[in-house]
């Protein structure tokens, strides 16, 4: 199980996937659930109605504005990265958090690694699952390699040469 990286400290991950069986899903009582978002568009309003949090997965190649009308309804996104190489989450996270206005847990999952950290945090992401393969105290460090950026971005909505001209 991959260890949880949220706000800057390595967390404890409360979230249960939740999967149908035969097209039925069945929900815990409580707690915290994450359903892929093919599970919330077939079972929207009982999600929805689930008392706990709630959380939905995207793949790469699914559109963020399919949650546009509950996003403020959800407690996790969660954005999948299958490869290094792959940086649709990237453009998924900054949409969830600039266009959409998206404010809660925004969360990389897949091949997240120390390298890749900050530059998710750029873009949104506050959360992110570390490979099982990877150390989190080593990771956790990659949300300092840089103590300056130059480019606008979530993070900081003002690029360098403006922030020094004020």
């Amino acid at each position: 199980m991959p260890t949880l990286i949220k706000d800057g400290v390595i967390a404890v991950d409360t979230y249960v996937p939740v999967l149908p069986v035969d097209g039925v899903l069945t929900l815990p009582a409580g707690g915290d659930i994450l359903v892929s978002l093919d599970t919330f568009t077939a079972h929207r309003e009982q999600v929805l109605a689930h008392g706990g949090r709630k959380g939905v997965q995207l793949k790469p190649d699914q559109f963020a504005e399919s949650l546009a009308d509950v996003v403020a309804s959800l407690d996790l996104i969660a954005v999948e990265f299958p490869a290094f190489a792959d940086g649709r989450g990237y453009s998924t996270a900054y949409l969830l958090r600039q266009r959409l206005g998206y404010g809660g847990e925004l969360r990389a999952v897949g091949d997240v690694f120390k390298d890749t950290l900050f530059y998710q945090q750029r873009v949104g992401f506050n959360a992110f699952a570390i490979r099982d393969d990877k150390d989190a105290s080593v990771a956790l460090k990659g949300l300092q390699d840089f103590s300056e950026v130059y480019h606008a971005s979530a993070d900081q909505p003002s690029p360098l040469f403006r922030r020094r001209l004020a």
